[in-house]
């Protein structure tokens, strides 16, 4: 009887739990529709007040994408004589280095660490080349990389108009969605998470945390930050905490894209998947440890909420498939009287029309095929992140094992945005 009666109210539990973040993510999913239609501030600022800038490009390994990449740096429309870019050749053992080396551009500029020194994360060759920038402001892209020509100039101009913001960050697109059923998904799930968490927070509370690619910083703010963590797999979110921490705003500058390679099978994408849930591991653990460092104590909570994302979603998600399959094999009947079932469609269709209304915000994005793939998402790729948070929560917390950096693989060379 005691146990019925604790089942049942564990059942009561989950059903809340699930549909406190689904009325959470519909006021962020409303308040990034809001945010979707601002405008842009900084397009009367003229080029020749644009500052000094260096673009820092990690690179290991990348010879199937450097030479476009390269190629598309110095195509963006920005006054050449006020930029500079460093490529940050991390113990490279393929032909970056060969590729790197035949460019003949004196905007250039070429680090290589030796490969007995090298792969150590991407938060060292950050480092690294910040303190050899030359420029005022620091763009940081990924190797992989294919910012639209107007990128730059947006997100600069969008910093330089709105000065209580210290970084603007752009968004960034799957350049290879159309490849296999996970790109797909990592497409609509992308678009998902900056329009509803990014634009949403943004819109609510000035919050955005920087992604890896795509942003642009004052140098001396890095410098006064200390750089980035060596220890931490996200390297991004955890700068983005500390910034908040000092009193500092980052703006989030839809209009600004990149295009990127994103994995293509699911052995790539639970490697890089991963990585991020243990770098939010790490992450959650400073934050309980450094809440009081916070100058806005609701900043510092909304942070935390968003990094016990990854473990409200897997507690509701276990639970609820828990109690489905064990109601279908009839061991667990739940005799509270409601209305569950609709409760659960109503879920179901609310998570499907959260996601096609910020995919409308993207041309040709919201099609039927795309609706499909977002109803097909909720039983098979969110069930995926299952095995992802039950793996680097024991290999963080159980194994304890030491973290290692890993370089999501790439696939062909991708010279231009596919269906822009």
């Amino acid at each position: 009887m005691i146990i019925d009666i604790l089942v049942e109210l564990l059942y009561i539990i989950v059903v809340a739990l699930i549909w406190v973040m689904l009325v959470y993510q519909v006021v962020l999913t409303a308040s990034g529709y809001l945010y979707s239609r601002r405008k842009l501030k900084g397009s009367a600022i003229p080029d020749d007040q644009l500052p000094p800038l260096t673009i820092i490009i990690p690179a290991r390994n990348e010879e199937r994408v450097i030479a476009e990449t390269v190629a598309c740096m110095f195509r963006l429309d920005y006054p050449h004589d006020k930029l500079e870019v460093i490529i940050i050749n991390d113990g490279s053992t393929d032909r970056t280095g060969a590729i790197l080396a035949a460019v003949n551009d004196p905007r250039l500029k070429v680090i290589t660490i030796p490969l007995a020194e090298s792969g150590q994360g991407k938060s060292r060759v950050l480092n690294i080349a910040v303190k050899q920038a030359a420029g005022e402001l620091i763009a940081i892209y990924d190797a992989d990389n294919r910012p639209e020509q107007n990128a730059l100039k947006i997100l600069v101009k969008e910093l330089l108009a709105d000065r209580q913001f210290i970084a603007a960050i752009g968004k960034f697109r799957t350049i290879n969605r159309n490849t296999s059923i996970m790109t797909r998904f990592v497409n609509i799930e992308t678009q998902a998470f900056q329009w509803i968490i990014q634009a949403g927070r943004s819109y609510l509370f000035d919050i955005a945390v920087l992604p890896g690619t795509n942003f642009v910083i004052w140098k001396n703010i890095v410098l006064e930050a200390g750089g980035w963590d060596h220890s931490a797999l996200t390297e991004d979110a955890e700068l983005s905490a500390r910034l908040y921490q000092a009193g500092h705003e980052i703006k989030f500058v839809p209009q600004a894209a990149t295009w990127e390679q994103e994995p293509d099978t699911v052995r790539v994408w639970l490697k890089q998947r991963t990585r991020w849930v243990r770098g939010n591991n790490y992450l959650l653990v400073k934050l309980l440890k450094e809440f009081g460092n916070f100058k806005n104590k609701a900043i510092g909570i909304e942070f935390l909420a968003f990094s016990m994302m990854y473990y409200l979603f897997f507690i509701a998600m276990l639970l609820s498939n828990i109690f489905f399959a064990l109601g279908l094999l009839n061991i667990v009947t739940i005799r509270i009287q409601g209305p569950f079932l609709e409760l659960w469609i109503a879920a179901f269709l609310l998570f499907v029309s959260e996601i096609v209304l910020m995919l409308s915000r993207e041309p040709n994005e919201d099609s039927a095929s795309n609706i499909f793939y977002v109803m097909a998402m909720y039983f098979t790729y969110c069930q995926l992140w299952l095995i992802v948070v039950v793996s680097a929560f024991i290999k963080d917390f159980i194994k304890k094992e030491k973290a290692v950096w890993y370089k999501t693989e790439r696939t062909a060379e991708i010279k231009s945005a596919e269906n822009k």
